[in-house]
């Protein structure tokens, strides 16, 4: 499956992946040396194909950094 690539208004790339319904990741690609972001996907559109470029940008503008995922430690008491 490919994933959705838009360019933001800086002249970055990004490729925008579902990961759920409801949350969506923002991944840097290129040479863009932004961290990943992690958005909630628009409840008018399941699909990042049918969003225009503006809408794109308007997520990325409120996107929040991506959390590293917290995985616990099977060594630890």
């Amino acid at each position: 499956m490919a994933h959705r690539k838009f360019v933001d208004r800086d002249g970055q790339g990004w490729e925008v992946r579902p990961r759920t319904r409801s949350e969506w990741e923002l991944s840097p690609v290129g040479d863009n040396p932004q961290p990943s972001r992690d958005v909630a996907s628009p409840g008018y559109e399941k699909d990042p194909y049918e969003l225009s470029q503006e809408e794109l940008q308007a997520l990325l503008d409120g996107a929040r950094p991506a959390s590293p995922r917290q995985v616990k430690s099977p060594f630890k008491d």
